[in-house]
């Protein structure tokens, strides 16, 4: 078990991409501190790491709210007595063209998918400076690096994801923590089942591997990036896409 002794914890736990970093992460020996809006989907993910042998605690957070943001993370620091390891993975859409994109929807995906993860950064560095030892990793978007018509404010905020990767890297690496990015393109999660059959038809298409991502996938890369493994590894994004975007 790479990440005995360690502790997550994990934004946008109680579904998809984040549900499945916890659960990954719990198997690799990490104490996970999950965090998201939905009480009972945080309790049954919590039931199912103790299940299996894990070790976790729900902490009901809206990562788009400052004061959830510190409240939270100081439970769940107070319980666990550390962060060794933070997954900026909360994020939300609020697809629309920009000539007739509302404010409000710019504002609440910039809000939940970039600033969220530099409210918990801040949140959770102290303790990682304290240990000289921390894992950063930022759940991006293969649409923040090429692009997506329609996701102006989505595309934007993972962008903004990476350059806030390869900032924090260059600040903390002296104290022995990386800061890195993940990646994904097509997975299929809730965020992506709402997509008509044709849209992921074609996607599929434009995919070298010729398959849709799992939430799984994903969870491989932050496992590994969260381990003493990837301990020169830092300001890096890892590409989980299939091969959708090369280079």
């Amino acid at each position: 078990m790479k990440l005995e002794g360690r502790v997550a914890l994990v934004t946008g736990a109680s579904q998809g991409i984040g549900r499945a970093c916890a659960l990954a992460l719990a198997r690799e020996g990490a104490g996970v501190a999950v965090a998201a809006r939905n009480p009972q989907k945080l309790e049954e993910l919590v039931a199912e790491i103790a299940a299996a042998g894990g070790k976790s605690a729900a902490f009901v957070m809206d990562v788009s709210d400052e004061e959830q943001v510190k409240s939270g993370i100081k439970s769940a620091i107070a319980q666990f007595g550390k962060i060794d390891i933070l997954v900026n993975n909360a994020g939300i859409t609020r697809d629309q063209l920009l000539m007739r994109m509302k404010r409000a929807d710019w504002d609440a995906v910039l809000t939940t998918n970039l600033t969220s993860a530099y409210l918990c950064i801040q949140q959770v560095i102290g303790s990682m400076l304290k240990q000289r030892w921390g894992r950063i990793i930022n759940i991006t978007s293969v649409f923040g690096q090429m692009g997506q018509a329609g996701q102006a404010n989505y595309a934007a905020s993972k962008a903004g994801l990476i350059g806030l990767t390869m900032a924090m890297a260059r600040e903390v690496a002296s104290r022995n923590i990386t800061c890195n990015a993940v990646a994904p393109g097509f997975i299929e999660t809730s965020m992506t089942a709402v997509l008509s059959e044709e849209f992921k038809q074609n996607a599929v298409k434009s995919i070298p591997l010729g398959r849709v991502g799992l939430p799984e996938d994903v969870a491989s890369a932050v496992c590994f990036l969260a381990s003493e493994e990837a301990s020169y590894i830092t300001g890096h994004v890892l590409n989980v896409n299939g091969g959708l975007l090369m280079g």
